[in-house]
């Protein structure tokens, strides 16, 4: 892409400034795209915050608002090129370097020629070019596949600064390119999951491509295939509708909000996928069979597996007196709906039902969520809640399984937002409602 000096110079003075404010008063003329180089500077100052590594790369072009705003997290692009690493090698190929990024040796992008080609990917919903970049590092060989002409010429120019010369770029639909593509180690897809009028789908059906429909020529094509879709999806179903295919789930979540759901495909048929739930640093995984049971032996399982120290008795939960704990779950448990595990594996003991909080007597290490000690409980009644807000003036709220919402629960007990105190109000096993007063662990 030609980018004149006049248009490089403006955008590397002006890109730490206000876009809004530069678009009313920067002057026109003098050999500067000023468009572009608005362009540029706010996708620059989107991807400082976003993908770091890539605002360090002195030269790169970012494209439109919305593709920046769809592209992966620095986080989520490097959590599915480890992924890759483990996948391909697991399936008898040697990746290039298995820790997601370049060793020095190749740090051009470059391959040896005397060395036979071992491993490939292919992606074929390239975008911007994010999740692609991370990955491409742990293959030998790296074809990125668009049918945004824009997008590819945008590609062509990033791609080699930022290390990976050994990657090919494709204009051209990934439906009707894929059977002239050669065979490769992994097929990566992100559907695109808005309609004709822009508006956000969810079903797989629905988007485009349709994954369900191309899984047999996907999978003749390689013997992994990861797709990424939204994580509005149910993903049992998800699983049921690609009939045996789904080797692996993949909750990702960061910062506590649930971001993708990663789906590894094989062609060997498993009835028993392994769910991995991830947020930023914690990671747990287990394998959920047809009958529902739970294999404390799945690979890369995280914490402890512990028989639970409370009785069965519901009053032994919410008598939580100074001292126990309460732990709740990170967006990716939530979102799998793993709560049985979560007993089984750290020793705690469900609040209620349907409260999705947990007890324990002791602290838990390694809980795959935020842990706070109890300093007290309360039922609604209004003796027992003045006694236990006795002294607060502030204090987070958060409601689970409550038939109140928070903003008229702070009303009610007089609060203000903030502080060191977190109160949770649910419902225990006999079906009270009770509210928690508890501090961080």
């Amino acid at each position: 892409m030609e980018i004149n000096e006049q248009t490089r110079a403006f955008i590397a003075a002006h890109r730490t400034e206000d876009v809004r404010d530069l678009a009313l008063h920067a002057r026109r003329g003098d050999g500067v795209d000023v468009t572009f180089a608005l362009e540029q500077i706010a996708g620059w100052q989107r991807a400082r915050v976003k993908l770091p590594d890539w605002a360090a790369v002195d030269g790169l072009v970012f494209p439109p608002q919305v593709p920046m705003e769809q592209c992966s997290s620095q986080f989520t692009a490097g959590y599915k090129a480890r992924l890759a690493a483990r996948l391909v090698v697991g399936h008898g190929a040697r990746p290039a370097a298995g820790d997601g990024t370049v060793s020095p040796a190749q740090a051009d992008g470059s391959r040896s020629t005397n060395e036979p080609c071992r491993t490939s990917l292919i992606d074929l919903t390239g975008g911007f070019g994010v999740d692609f970049s991370y990955m491409a590092r742990v293959f030998d060989r790296a074809t990125y596949v668009e049918r945004q002409p824009n997008l590819c010429d945008i590609a062509r120019h990033n791609l080699p600064l930022l290390g990976l010369a050994h990657a090919d770029v494709v204009n051209g639909d990934s439906v009707e390119v894929l059977d002239s593509l050669p065979s490769a180690s992994m097929i990566f897809l992100d559907p695109a999951r808005r309609d004709d009028h822009g508006a956000r789908t969810y079903a797989i059906a629905d988007c485009t491509p349709d994954v369900l429909a191309l899984r047999e020529r996907l999978l003749g094509k390689a013997p992994v295939v990861m797709v990424k879709l939204s994580p509005m999806l149910d993903w049992h179903k998800t699983v049921v509708d690609f009939a045996g295919a789904v080797a692996e789930v993949h909750i990702v979540s960061t910062g506590n909000e649930c971001k993708e759901l990663l789906l590894v495909l094989t062609r060997d048929r498993c009835d028993d996928p392994l769910v991995v739930c991830v947020n930023d640093g914690q990671e747990l995984a287990y394998r959920d069979g047809d009958d529902g049971n739970v294999s404390d032996d799945a690979a890369m399982a995280t914490g402890p597996s512990a028989v639970s120290q409370h009785s069965s008795d519901g009053d032994d939960v919410i008598a939580a007196d100074q001292g126990r704990y309460l732990h709740e779950p990170n967006a990716s448990i939530m979102k799998a709906g793993c709560f049985d595990v979560l007993e089984r594996r750290f020793g705690v003991m469900a609040v209620g039902p349907n409260s999705h909080l947990f007890v324990s007597a002791e602290p838990v290490k390694g809980f795959p969520g935020r842990s706070f000690r109890i300093e007290g409980t309360a039922t609604m009644n209004k003796r027992e809640l003045k006694s236990l807000l006795e002294g607060l003036t502030h204090a987070n709220i958060a409601v689970r399984n409550f038939p109140m919402p928070v903003a008229q629960l702070r009303r009610k007990l007089k609060l203000k937002d903030g502080g060191d105190t977190y109160l949770f109000a649910t419902t225990d096993r006999s079906g009270r409602h009770i509210v928690l007063r508890t501090i961080k662990a």
